[in-house]
């Protein structure tokens, strides 16, 4: 039997709990205990975060006319495919005019989330 734990501070509200979760990672689902929450959100993140981490992907799209427009997933994608949503962003030719909002890539990655403008352009 593997024991270990980590520390974790959850982000799920303000107030910023220090998590400790026990881990096992001989059980099909390694989270033994999470302790330190002061909700029950807190065990969910943790649960999530020690299982299968997601993030959204924050950065900048290239447009049609050499310039660049900020954007970002409209939603967290598993962590371990961040670097290959880079690679696709990176292939984009977004218009040249945007509006925050627009889609400039659908279904990344097959993840379901969609690169969208997070500022107007042009």
């Amino acid at each position: 039997m593997a024991i270990t734990t980590k520390n974790l501070t959850c982000i799920v509200c303000p107030r910023g709990c220090t998590l400790t979760v026990t881990l096992n990672s001989d059980l099909e689902n390694p989270v033994v205990s999470v302790e330190g929450q002061g909700c029950k959100r807190g065990v969910d993140y943790a649960t999530a975060e020690c299982t299968h981490p997601t993030r959204v992907l924050t950065t900048t799209a290239p447009t049609v006319d050499g310039g660049v427009v900020p954007c970002k997933t409209d939603r967290a994608i598993p962590r371990e495919l961040l670097f290959e949503a880079m690679k696709a962003v990176n292939t984009l030719s977004a218009p040249a005019v945007v509006r925050i909002g627009d889609v400039l890539l659908e279904n990344l990655l097959g993840t379901g989330a969609n690169i969208v403008a997070t500022a107007n352009r042009g």
